[in-house]
This record gives C-alpha cells, structure tokens and sequence, in this order.
C-alpha cells in the first residue's frame, strides 16, 4: 500500500496537537501506589524493572521481598553488590509457605516486613519502596487489608511510589491504586516438566 508522505504528515501533525492538549491537563506530581497481579509470570520482574530505573536516575529506593526467603534472587544479589548505597534491601521471609510449615513463624515474619515496610515508606527520601509478594501474605491474613489500605491512604507521603506485588491482590487494595497489572498465564514452561531457571526466574 502507497502512503501519500504529505498526507500522512498532515495526519500526524493532527495527531500530535491532540495528544499535546491531553498531557497539557496531566501532572507527574504524585507518588503512585502500583500493583501488580495474576496468575502470570513476571510481576515482581516488572516491579524490579521499575527500582532499576529509579537507580539509574539516582533515585533512593527500598524493597522488601515478603515471602522470599532463602531462595537466591538475582535482583537481591545484584542491588546489595553494587546499589546498596541507593536501594536498601530486606529480604524478610522465608520462604513459600508450603516450606515454611510453620504458620505462626509466617506471621512473625510477615509483620515484621510490614512493619520495615511502613519505615521505609515513612522516609520522604525513599521515592519508590517496592513490597514483593505482599499481596500473598494479605491473602493469607498474616498482614491485615484494612491496615495496609489505612497507611497508604493516610501516611504514604504524596511524592513516594509504593509497588505491590503477588497474585489474588485484594479488591480493596485495587480500588486505592493509581496502576493496576494484572499478569496472565497463557503458556508456563512448568507444566512441561521444566523448572524455574536462573537468569528467567530469579
């Protein structure tokens, strides 16, 4: 198909002036509170994507992974050997629950990253905290909805991103935040007999 350049430019033009006067009504002064969910893979992969960037602008930054626990995690080691000075790291689970066995300790551990987790969000110099698998430990009642939903609402300072990820994020958690992702599963290389791979999976 012939595309006439001088109409296409036209079109173009048209395109940009509307696109202009629609980000000309939008502001990039809010802190956002993100979540990511599914079924599918990829959603602490997107989030790490984001602390990333917020290291590549020197931007200071904190995770705190709520169910990873002696798993090796690539993003762990890589931010504590070279980014430490930027992005604190808190690994404070330990484990799936299915290793742990031990519901009680779950608990323990769960509120102990909350509570590291509203620390750091409390911290106007941290610009994006991300907290990984949170939305498994609320599923799982070992960190309460309704309080996280009060914090983010009432104390997370204006500027701050906050990160949520995990499968089955809560309706009420959804409802607070400015992006939703929902992840889905089409295809897992797990049921064809393959295991989680380093560089894929952590």
């Amino acid at each position: 198909m012939t595309v006439d350049p001088d109409r296409h430019a036209t079109k173009m033009a048209k395109k940009k002036a509307a696109r202009d006067k629609i980000m000309a009504t939008k502001t990039d002064k809010k802190g956002l509170i993100i979540v990511h969910t599914g079924k599918g893979k990829g959603k602490s992969s997107a989030a790490f994507g984001m602390i990333f960037r917020c290291i590549a602008a020197d931007m200071k930054c904190a995770v705190v992974q709520f169910i990873k626990g002696g798993m090796d995690c690539g993003e762990r080691d890589l931010i504590n050997a070279k980014f430490s000075d930027t992005c604190e790291f808190y690994t404070m689970g330990e484990g799936f629950t299915w290793e742990t066995q031990d519901r009680t300790r779950d608990i323990e551990m769960a509120q102990a990253a909350w509570e590291k987790s509203k620390e750091l969000i409390r911290d106007p110099s941290n610009k994006m905290v991300l907290l990984d698998e949170i939305n498994i430990a609320i599923r799982y009642d070992y960190v309460d909805i309704n309080e996280v939903v009060q914090f983010l609402v009432d104390e997370k300072p204006e500027m701050t991103h906050v990160v949520l990820t995990g499968r089955n994020a809560s309706d009420d958690l959804i409802e607070i935040a400015d992006l939703v992702t929902e992840m889905e599963l089409v295809k897992h290389p797990f049921r064809s007999g393959i295991k989680a791979q380093i560089g894929v999976e952590y």
